[in-house]
């Protein structure tokens, strides 16, 4: 039975890989503050942050300090501590795996993310009945041009080899049915791109507009190593369509390597000269290659099994009833 939507406002898990936060720490708890307490989405739903875990990553500054006084300062701030720094994805994990409440948001350190838009993310799920939503930014990304043009490059060659999910949505900012966020977190191996591991189980995925705001203080803590080897794990978490690719360029190859030797043939009695071996040759070395390039693809369908296995994709998730947990509350009258 659904609940009723006055009396029972959605609860929020906030999570927030630290990273570099020594100087934008503070501010951001400070504006959590107002929605601890019981507020509205833009559409009148009711919403509060239960808790807000700090995930300290082992930064090169004095964020864990940070973190402890805004832990003694705030009864709602969990500290999660990691023995080094694993990077934004893991501390992410680490995140949702010790959270407790029905939805977990996950935000950045250094303020682009306004903690209010929250609800325009939860709006996007009642309405859309969605597990996981992604904030779509309405303005620019506060990055240069040549890296902003990269991202949507890269993200569209893996919106190609990822079986429909759609790359270009993938955000920091988002917001998730808390039991899937927690069973992501338990089965999700080491290498996998988070996104691509929430894509496994959600049953649909939607967006909300929303603005960023700029970095304000912090300098990125992504160098053009980082984001090369970032996109190096989203490629690899990807699936195995480009492995495919490798069985289709065999077969094509086969393909044509017989069709030439057709040719050949067919010209041979119509007269043609051609230089002595030649033909024999482009034959024999196209069928040749496609068949290593088959047999290559085959061996790839193997190792790709093997990858989703070590990645942990799961054959299944079991979750609630959809109608009596927060997507089945009633909008406001």
């Amino acid at each position: 039975m659904s609940s009723d939507v006055t009396s029972d406002p959605h609860e929020i898990s906030i999570v927030v890989p630290v990273y570099k936060g020594e100087l934008t720490l503070p501010s951001l708890i400070a504006e959590i503050v107002a929605v601890t307490e019981v507020t509205q989405t833009p559409t009148g739903i009711p919403w509060r942050v239960t808790e807000v875990l700090l995930v300290h990553d082992n930064g090169p500054d004095r964020s864990a300090e940070v973190i402890r006084t805004l832990a003694a300062e705030y009864d709602f701030v969990r500290p999660v501590w990691l023995s080094r720094n694993f990077g934004q994805h893991s501390a992410t994990l680490a995140g949702m795996a010790s959270s407790g409440s029905e939805w977990i948001a996950t935000i950045d350190e250094d303020g682009q993310h306004d903690p209010v838009d929250i609800g325009r993310l939860l709006d996007a799920a009642v309405e859309n009945a969605a597990p996981l939503v992604y904030a779509k930014p309405t303005n620019a990304k506060p990055h240069g041009a040549l890296r902003n043009a990269s991202s949507r490059g890269a993200k569209a060659l893996i919106t190609g080899l990822s079986n429909g999910q759609k790359a270009s949505d993938f955000q920091s900012f988002r917001l998730i049915l808390g039991e899937i966020g927690r069973s992501v977190a338990a089965y999700a191996g080491s290498g996998v791109y988070l996104d691509i591991a929430f894509g496994w189980v959600a049953s649909r995925v939607v967006t909300a507009d929303v603005h960023f705001r700029d970095e304000g203080q912090r300098v990125s803590g992504y160098s053009g190593r980082k984001l090369l080897s970032h996109f190096w794990r989203l490629v690899l978490s990807s699936g195995t369509r480009a492995l495919r690719f490798v069985a289709v360029a065999g077969a094509t190859l086969a393909a044509v390597g017989v069709v030439m030797a057709i040719v050949f043939i067919v010209q041979w009695f119509l007269g043609a000269h051609f230089p002595a071996g030649w033909t024999s040759m482009m034959t024999v070395l196209l069928i040749t290659s496609g068949a290593l390039l088959i047999s290559l693809g085959m061996v790839a369908e193997y190792l790709g099994t093997a990858v989703n296995m070590a990645m942990g994709k799961p054959s299944y998730l079991i979750v609630s009833d959809p109608a009596d947990g927060p997507l089945g509350r009633r909008r406001p009258e």
